[in-house]
């Protein structure tokens, strides 16, 4: 018999085999469908971008927790505090005729108690005003954070965006010097160039080189500050670079609505909170107390109850001290959130005058400084061919429209992220 069933084990191998391969395959599709798969990152807008961070952001997801947490707490403030319960033997004799007898004892008993602490009303309204500004801290950090989310990505998208165009406009006259300079052979051969003149055509290729391996640089730098806010591994810029309205008085109007100046005004709210809770503890505080004492079953058992009041007597050393130290405290924001509202102002100010001198510049270089490049290049272009200017003369032309052309993105660059860090930055935290 063995050797029977040692011989139909082959045949049955290849079908158990094939049974187990399928049952695998069919683990591997019900897993793709089942499992969540990555999302593949299409190229993002701007508006795509900014509601990726927001959604994404893990600071945001740190302060929206913090958020929680305050709410939290805020359903056990002003809350009396748990009872207490006490266990203990009373009158136990350890010295005399009866001592480590208690059952012959008439006063030794078994006492359990319960006590509750009960704080005074003003402590307790003074605990629920410090939870809510500290719900309402937290959402100002949380304001503050999302604010800064938002410049950081909307910086960051605008700063890949140009720094894009400036590699394709720069790898747009690279082409341009390249073409002519392959002419040069045929004009040493015709006599109208001396060999030692292609040498700077050469010679300005090279630096433009060396401008877009820079450029290319600080394209890869833009990505990486984008997949921060973003998340994504590779960002790809789409559509149009956004306009931003200045309207400098309507940022000026929004300033009392600051994020960082509600931040600073819910501070003053916790302070306030603070020193009304160390006032708070100049009023007695009072607690209940039952307990239940039994003795020998030969004699009787008691109940017992009490009542305790605290006596705040060294108010001078103690409650005084603390009252005047929040007191200080209460000011010293007072004085921080003043400060902190001067210092915004001046600096929307500042930002303003920038973006103006700003745009002043990206104007002249758009419609002064690149045009006459531009005429430069075409201008010796046209003499070189007529075999009045030298190679010489082209490299300078194009170096200088390079040049004329990269001043005017960057100028054009910082006036949208003026444009941008102005209109969100400065904006009221209700819009």
């Amino acid at each position: 018999m063995a050797p029977r069933e040692f011989a139909a084990e082959p045949s049955l191998r290849p079908l158990s085999e094939l049974v187990r391969m399928m049952i695998r395959f069919l683990g591997i599709c019900l897993a793709a469908v089942v499992l969540p798969t990555p999302a593949w990152a299409g190229p993002l807008t701007y508006a795509d971008a900014i509601q990726r961070a927001q959604r994404d952001a893990p600071s945001l997801r740190a302060k929206s927790l913090g958020v929680a947490a305050a709410r939290s707490v805020r359903g056990g403030a002003g809350k009396l505090p748990d009872p207490t319960l006490a266990v203990g033997i009373e009158s136990f004799p350890i010295s005399g005729p009866l001592a480590f007898e208690p059952q012959r004892d008439d006063f030794t008993m078994v006492r359990v108690g319960v006590s509750q602490d009960i704080p005074n009303l003003a402590k307790r309204h003074a605990q629920q005003a410090r939870a809510e500004s500290d719900i309402a801290a937290a959402e100002a950090d949380t304001a503050v954070e999302a604010r800064n989310v938002e410049i950081g990505t909307a910086l960051a998208w605008i700063t890949l965006a140009y720094a894009e165009r400036r590699l394709a406009t720069l790898g747009d006259i690279v082409s341009h010097l390249e073409r002519v300079v392959r002419t040069t052979a045929g004009a040493v051969a015709s006599g109208n160039s001396r060999p030692a003149q292609t040498l700077a055509g050469q010679q300005a290729l090279a630096t433009l080189r060396d401008r877009r391996s820079e450029l290319v640089s600080n394209v890869a730098r833009a990505r990486a500050a984008l997949t921060r806010w973003t998340g994504d591994s590779a960002p790809e810029i789409a559509g149009a670079i956004p306009e931003f309205s200045v309207n400098p008085t309507s940022l000026r109007a929004g300033l009392d609505q600051h994020p960082s100046l509600l931040m600073t005004d819910a501070q003053r709210r916790q302070a306030n909170a603070d020193l009304r809770l160390a006032e708070a503890d100049r009023r007695s505080d009072f607690g209940v107390n039952v307990a239940y004492q039994r003795r020998d079953p030969r004699f009787g058992d008691y109940i017992s109850a009490g009542v305790t009041v605290g006596l705040p007597f060294f108010t001078r050393t103690r409650q005084s001290a603390q009252i005047s130290a929040r007191q200080a405290d209460a000011s010293r924001v007072d004085a921080e959130l003043e400060a902190a509202r001067r210092a915004l102002s001046a600096e929307l100010d500042s930002d303003l005058a920038d973006h103006v001198m700003h745009h002043e510049q990206w104007i002249r270089a758009r419609d002064t400084l690149q045009p006459l490049a531009e005429q430069r290049v075409s201008l010796e272009t046209s003499s070189y061919g007529a075999g009045r200017a030298s190679l010489v003369d082209i490299a300078d032309a194009y170096a200088a429209l390079a040049e004329a052309t990269l001043t005017t993105l960057d100028r054009e660059a910082m006036v949208a992220a003026d444009g941008a860090r102005l209109t969100l930055t400065y904006r009221s935290a209700n819009r």
